[in-house]
């Protein structure tokens, strides 16, 4: 049984999709798996990155779904949580979201909890995602992607997980938007420079555009 936190390097680089696209891979391979959003702002009623979730594993919404288990915490306002919160007036409390995923731990072999944004992200005023990485011991998967600037934002996320003493067991180079063969091919051999240096143990997985509907696949080595 394995959670895994998957993380951002920025707002937008895909966490949804290639969280949707893991937990597909896991049921092509015949293992129980649930997705899980830490936190969603910007909508109202069920998760809508739950519901991408469920749409890229080709499975309805779950009970655990309807239920809010697999996202204690929907805000209306799109903005960090912290903001998003406090404009709702939504007190944040950080055991219900773990209390939540210990019960979907109890219920499939695999948890992948989405986060919010990137690692530096407020849950609180005085509580950032990556206090939540740390203080629960989650292995990272953190999603990078082509467009200009990831290498940066890559780079310093990498940092910041050494710095807190943070497992990151993949990052996933999401190809996506793909404007430049020339930055996509650059970045990723910078990252994979990177890792072989300070996260040897580190899986480096690519994810090709999708297109068409076409989810491909991404397997991680439990």
């Amino acid at each position: 049984m394995a959670t895994y936190f998957i993380s951002g390097i920025d707002t937008d680089a895909g966490k949804s999709i290639v969280t949707g696209i893991i937990a597909r891979t896991f049921i092509s391979d015949g293992v129980k798996v649930i997705t899980q959003k830490f936190i969603q702002t910007g909508c109202t009623g069920l998760s809508e990155d739950i519901l991408k979730h469920r749409e890229i594993m080709g499975i309805a919404p779950q009970e655990v779904d309807r239920d809010g288990t697999t996202c204690p915490y929907v805000m209306t306002y799109p903005a960090s949580p912290h903001l998003a919160a406090e404009i709702d007036g939504v007190s944040i409390d950080i055991r219900r979201i773990r209390r939540s995923t210990e019960r979907l731990e109890e219920l499939y072999d695999v948890v992948l909890l989405e986060g919010a944004g990137g690692l530096y992200v407020p849950v609180t005023r005085g509580y950032l995602t990556i206090d939540y990485v740390q203080e629960y011991g989650h292995p990272l998967i953190l999603v990078a992607s082509s467009k200009l600037g990831s290498i940066n934002h890559t780079l310093m996320s990498l940092e910041l997980c050494r710095l807190r003493g943070v497992e990151v067991s993949h990052v996933v180079y999401n190809e996506y938007p793909n404007d430049s063969e020339l930055i996509k091919n650059d970045s990723i051999t910078i990252i994979r420079s990177y890792l072989e240096r300070h996260f040897p143990e580190c899986r480096l997985l690519e994810l090709p555009v999708v297109e068409g509907g076409k989810w491909g696949s991404a397997r991680l080595e439990l």
